[in-house]
């Protein structure tokens, strides 16, 4: 194998300009303006705004009326899941590669293989539309409240959690399946016994990190009247309750951390068992035990929120949604409407780009004072028991900042932005870059404590400082992890871009969310194919760019399936 590239030359090959050059493009298409937040205005808002939380409402009355949304809220995201897994379980089957389904070197007969294209293409579908705008178009269907959150956080989730098992799938072993294949076996069988059990573990693992996702994303979707706390959110904003509104992300953050300790507790269980398949009674009865309280959990969601599946497969249901299909067929093309539409996407992908640059920045300088291990070496965590306690202190700083970040959604940070620098595109990549940064932060600071440090302490041995140190023996050994990490990402804030509009951060999801209060359901088909086709050109470039900064072929990057997983689920 070729040693890995410094990071330097890296980011001076041609990729690397081109991303520097999108960048200061980006900032200028989203009208970004630094002085505009540092000015004095911007601070006396910002600084009201911080009196107006301050203090959170703590009445007991108040807190007591907070349980039930807080409650709706995690039902929402249980549901929406448990839909998201029953839709991408069979979808993915389908849409793993049909030789990792045959293993066994035969031609793949052509229902096969439209049955694969067919997945693939629903996958891309349903993931390439983010779940706000999903739930925007589903409360037209089915009307305000809890049920068209739930559809949404399940077709949206079910394009995202199909994709990645499905690459899960083409990344385990072939041979057990291959010899099953060889022994007779039916291909079905051969996938259940000879792929399956070696995925199971890692498939569970990521589920529990989108449940984590899915608890944030069903929080802001009451913004739109998708029910959950988020419906709460938006009346206490209207009525410039701001200590209410302090109140609600206190919950929240509280809400999401616990859950997010409870599934790191299980997927470390999980990853130290030998795997999901029964090695004995016991195990047996412990797996079956999580089904059945998966189900009662699932029927306990749905009794919170007073749903039923008659809700969804009514005929009244089945009419609404067709109602509205007819409503929107055919799109709109409008030379006048599409000559809108240019400007609105480069809106778009520049607020992605911009806020994507601003996370890696700040989730880089975040990342190293948090990555404890790699100053195990250095003076300051191996010295004196006051520069272990600075080092630790810095890292528990850095750390509650990165979750701070990440815990509240874009949205909620392009709400408190726009006191700062106005309505547009830059207060929306401002709160993309600053929740994307606690999510690259934990992303980098985990790649960072990885590398083997043998090279970073035969640097201090030789006098060379921590700066030099880290750059040079470091990073190199994760730049290629963390250049990945940074465009999966980037993957992932273009669907979060597409909706940033919605609260008044222009783009696409500006014009998408005017186009559906006016009732203008064609144009809202014709920005809906547009959102589909900017998301997927930029999985295709970003995989493009990834694969020539890495110098490796595409099966070589795609060879760990934890990169998309991790990156993707935080």
């Amino acid at each position: 194998m070729s040693p890995r590239r410094p990071p330097l030359p890296a980011l001076l090959s041609w990729p690397g300009l081109a991303l520097a050059a999108a960048v200061g493009l980006s900032y200028r298409l989203v009208d970004g303006d630094l002085r505009a937040l540092l000015a004095a205005d911007a601070r006396r808002a910002m600084s009201d705004l911080v009196r107006g939380f301050w203090p959170p409402a703590h009445s007991p009355e108040f807190l007591s009326f907070l349980v039930r949304p807080l409650a709706e809220t995690v039902a929402i995201a249980f549901l929406g899941m448990s839909l998201a897994l029953a839709l991408a379980a069979p979808l993915a089957f389908l849409a793993a590669s049909p030789r990792v389904l045959s293993a066994g070197g035969e031609r793949t007969p052509w229902p096969r293989r439209a049955a694969w294209l067919a997945a693939r293409v629903a996958l891309n579908l349903m993931r390439s539309v983010p779940e706000l705008v999903w739930a925007l178009v589903l409360v037209r269907a089915f009307g305000l409240g809890p049920l068209a959150g739930v559809l949404a956080i399940g077709i949206g989730y079910a394009g995202v959690l199909g994709k990645v098992f499905a690459e899960i799938f083409e990344s385990a072993p072939r041979a057990p399946a291959a010899a099953l294949a060889g022994a007779g076996a039916p291909p079905a069988s051969a996938f259940a016994f000879g792929v399956l059990p070696s995925t199971l573990p890692l498939l569970a693992s990521y589920a529990l990190y989108r449940f984590d996702c899915a608890l944030r994303a069903a929080a802001v979707l009451g913004l739109v009247g998708a029910g959950g706390v988020g419906v709460q959110l938006e009346l206490s904003l209207k009525m410039f309750a701001y200590d209410e509104v302090a109140a609600m992300v206190i919950a929240l953050f509280a809400l999401v951390a616990g859950v997010d300790l409870l599934s790191q507790r299980v997927r470390r269980r999980i990853h130290l068992s030998r795997g999901l398949f029964p090695l004995g009674l016991g195990a047996l009865r412990l797996r079956l035990v999580a089904v059945a309280a998966w189900v009662v959990a699932a029927f306990g969601a749905a009794r919170v929120l007073a749903l039923s599946w008659r809700d969804v497969l009514s005929p009244g249901a089945f009419a609404s949604v067709g109602a509205l299909a007819g409503a929107m067929w055919p799109p709109d093309l409008d030379p006048a409407f599409l000559r809108q539409l240019a400007p609105a996407a480069l809106v778009t992908l520049a607020t992605s780009v911009l806020g994507t640059a601003i996370a890696a920045l700040v989730g880089l300088l975040l990342a190293y004072p948090a990555a404890y291990r790699i100053h195990a070496v250095d003076g300051s965590a191996g010295g004196s028991a006051a520069g272990r306690a600075a080092v630790a202190a810095a890292a528990w700083l850095a750390r509650g900042l990165m979750n701070l970040g990440r815990t509240l959604p874009e949205l909620l940070w392009a709400l408190v932005l726009i006191f700062a620098v106005g309505l547009g595109p830059f207060a929306g990549a401002l709160a993309l870059g600053i929740h994307t940064a606690g999510v690259l932060g934990r992303l980098y600071a985990e790649a960072l404590e990885e590398v083997p440090l043998a090279p970073s302490s035969a640097l201090r041995e030789s006098g060379a400082g921590d700066a030099a140190a880290s750059i040079f023996a470091v990073l190199p050994q994760a730049f290629p992890q963390l250049v990945a990490y940074t465009l999966y990402r980037w993957e992932v804030n273009i669907r979060a871009s597409a909706v940033l509009g919605v609260v008044g951060a222009g783009g696409l999801g500006g014009l998408l969310h005017v186009s559906l209060n006016l009732f203008h359901h064609h144009r809202t088909l014709t920005l809906l194919a547009v959102t589909v086709l900017l998301v997927t050109g930029v999985d295709l470039l970003s995989g493009a760019i990834r694969r020539r900064i890495l110098e490796g072929p595409p099966a070589e990057a795609r060879r760990a399936p934890e990169t998309p997983v991790m990156a993707d689920a935080w």
